[in-house]
């Protein structure tokens, strides 16, 4: 059952309508008293529908108070939070306050079923065991828990997808780590907008994949877009498209991301890499689900599914107002957290094994077995690159019959990195660093620097200015 709570009868009398054609039993409410009398003594309530204000004041406090209330009584009954464009600032607030979600009014149909069906199917009667947001002790990547042997200290798994940018294909599963693989095939199957963060090699875009792959929008496109390499000019012309005489230059129309997503799922990359102006815009599609083409007028719905995926720790820009709160709990209705390879070295000599059993040799070349001493070795590295460093160095052991220990690290593309140490360097350290090294090599020009770290000039910059270069 829901519950609709709001003073305006127009407006219960509404989704009324639009719930019940839907198939759902519906209750309604004209203020917290009534609310509140329901949400005592009904249990098979299922979800709240909630204003904000319900007398002559706006501020939202009355809302926060009920909201408060609902959670005392029915913690585990999800509330949507319904406010205007204008007050996005409450809603922020009831979020924090443990709201599920939040729409704005006026709004469209098909979006507001969308978020229902989305808290229905997370909600209390059919939440998995592992919770949504993972506990460190639990991260990992993933893979459909149906793919999984019986549990055992050795057991590993790889899911295997299409090759994405940045190179890998492969997600690695360790046995030990597969409690929280149900709960992705969960919320795969959902709308839910789900934040994936990690560092770089530890398989962000192959679990945007799988989450697409085993969503109900499987048949539609995934359109990948790399945040971090799109300047904030051209943001607007490369995620919604322009036309023709738009702009200087802009001799024929685009297409943008949002379109060519549509029926499907559009991934956004180190979303954290996108300056203020430009969240602001993408917040508003999120949020309505509606875009304008440069140079054409219509409003034009966006019918995607959205995942996002980060290398930074966005509570810290939030705190550090260089991230949009608002922003931040539209993308995170669901967090997935995938581990750097150091935080888990346990698992390092059941991959170490698993790249041996599959990695070419070289016919002249003695078998490598590795001893304790190189599995110790491996197990101290930094390992910046993850699981694709790791089988890197692995596969050139193979194909040598040794163990080469270096006094420096290589990535995988065989480039010197930082000397190995017991003491591994932060990722914030690395980053800088070899930002650094290529200023000096290319003796400050900033465009053969970009080239070669393979990002924007305009994420460079911000870079540059982040670490104080």
């Amino acid at each position: 059952m829901i519950l609709i709570i709001d003073d305006d009868r127009a407006i219960r009398v509404s989704l009324t309508l639009l719930l019940e054609r839907n198939g759902y039993e519906v209750m309604q409410a004209e203020g917290p008293k009534a609310a509140m009398d329901v949400v005592r003594s009904n249990s098979s309530l299922e979800l709240c529908l909630m204003d904000m204000n319900f007398s002559l004041a706006t501020d939202g406090e009355e809302g926060l108070t009920l909201l408060r209330q609902v959670k005392v009584f029915r913690p585990d009954v999800p509330v949507i939070l319904m406010t205007a464009w204008g007050s996005i600032d409450l809603a922020v607030r009831g979020m924090r306050h443990g709201a599920f979600d939040f729409i704005t009014k006026p709004w469209n149909n098909r979006t507001l079923m969308e978020r229902v069906e989305t808290a229905l199917e997370l909600g209390p009667h059919k939440t998995p065991q592992t919770p949504l947001l993972f506990p460190p002790s639990l991260r990992s990547p993933i893979a459909p828990i149906s793919q999984l042997p019986p549990r055992g200290d050795d057991t590993i798994r790889t899911v295997k997808a299409p090759p994405l940018r940045g190179g890998g294909g492969e997600v690695f599963v360790v046995g030990s780590l597969s409690p929280i693989l149900s709960t992705l095939d969960c919320v795969a199957p959902t709308m839910a907008p789900i934040l994936i963060t990690g560092e770089s090699g530890t398989g962000k875009e192959v679990i945007a994949q799988y989450i697409h792959e085993h969503s109900q929008r499987a048949a539609g496109p995934l359109v990948k877009v790399n945040l971090g390499g799109i300047s904030a000019s051209l943001f607007e012309s490369e995620m919604f498209g322009h036309k023709a005489g738009a702009f200087t230059d802009a001799r024929d129309d685009r297409r943008g991301r949002f379109e060519m997503a549509e029926g499907g799922t559009i991934f956004l990359d180190e979303i954290g890499e996108l300056d203020l102006a430009c969240q602001v815009k993408l917040l508003r599609v999120l949020q309505d689900h509606t875009y304008e083409v440069l140079g054409d007028s219509t409003t034009r719905r966006a019918d995607v599914r959205v995942v996002c995926a980060t290398n930074a720790d966005l509570p810290a820009m939030i705190a550090a107002h260089t991230f949009r709160e608002d922003l931040y709990y539209r993308i995170n209705l669901v967090s997935i957290h995938l581990p750097a390879l150091r935080e888990r070295k346990d698992d390092i000599p059941l991959l170490v094994r698993h790249f041996i059993a599959n990695a070419p040799s070289a016919p002249s070349a003695p078998r490598w077995e590795p001893t304790d001493d190189d599995m110790q070795w491996l197990q101290s590295l930094p390992l910046t690159g993850n699981i694709r460093e790791l089988k890197n160095i692995v596969e050139r052991a193979v194909l040598m019959g040794r163990l080469e220990k270096s006094p420096l690290l290589t990535s995988p593309k065989g480039e010197e990195l930082h000397p190995a140490s017991t003491t591994p360097q932060t990722l914030e350290a690395i980053e800088r660093d070899t930002i650094a090294d290529a200023i000096n090599r290319h003796g400050g020009n900033l465009t053969l620097v970009a080239r070669e770290l393979g990002i924007s000039r305009g994420a460079l910059y911000r870079k540059i200015d982040k670490h104080g270069l």
